[in-house]
């Protein structure tokens, strides 16, 4: 077969401790999956079904990466997530075998200009120029499933803005665990291997600016840092 323009580079990410890399198809994000965060986005968590809204695959950037202010913006907002990658999908999958689709984990920063995102809710517009612009998805290497299982309940998560602590939570405090997220995304679309999920972020997302720099992690999986350039 030939294209009539030169295809477009496979997204990619790096994997701990190998020189291969895990490719990447699509990204899915979930809405407001902390009660605390979802409170301080002016909302009720307990009236809520999961939501879930998209990246381009192509927004990853990866740890260590200056991600370049993006345009349009005068409110550019850190969201420490984890995220997981699929090695196999499905449809209708129960949220007893969810777990069997998970590859490994990982950590994200899902970016947000969140002035262009308020304008577009208050006309009921869709999200995607505040969610999905260009270098939106900074993620650590990949940590692939071992011994130690999947991250439980008390997991931390946490994300520094210059060394001071901005958000800090438990993965415990998930309205819906990675299980259930996975399941009720299958209901909607056909899940496949290569899918990322980042899985929403806890309390205490804030404004960044040009020279900050942001360190994410979740203990037990991987760390991420990058600086806004």
């Amino acid at each position: 077969m030939a294209f009539v323009i030169d295809p477009p580079l496979q997204p990619s990410v790096a994997i701990q401790g190998s020189e291969d890399r895990f490719p990447v198809r699509r990204v899915f994000c979930i809405g407001r999956n902390y009660a605390a965060h979802a409170r301080e986005m002016g909302h009720d968590p307990d009236r809520e079904e999961p939501f879930f809204f998209m990246k381009p695959a192509d927004a990853l950037v990866p740890d260590g990466a200056v991600v370049p202010y993006p345009p349009g913006t005068k409110d550019l907002h850190h969201e420490a997530e984890l995220v997981v990658a699929l090695k196999s999908g499905g449809t209708d999958i129960a949220v007893e075998s969810a777990l069997e689709t998970v590859w490994g984990y990982g950590v994200g920063i899902d970016l947000t200009r969140r002035d262009i995102q308020g304008e577009a809710k208050k006309a009921g517009r869709p999200w995607d120029m505040g969610k999905g612009f260009d270098a939106s998805a900074p993620i650590s290497t990949l940590k692939p499933l071992g011994d130690d299982g999947h991250p439980a309940g008390e997991t931390q998560i946490t994300l520094t803005v210059n060394g001071q602590t901005r958000q800090s939570s438990t993965l415990g405090h998930m309205i819906w665990s990675v299980p259930e997220m996975i399941a009720y995304l299958s209901r909607l679309v056909a899940l496949s291997p290569g899918d990322l999920i980042f899985t929403g972020t806890p309390e205490g997302v804030a404004a960044v600016v040009k020279g900050d720099t942001l360190t994410s992690s979740v203990d037990g999986v991987a760390s991420l840092t990058v600086t806004i350039g």
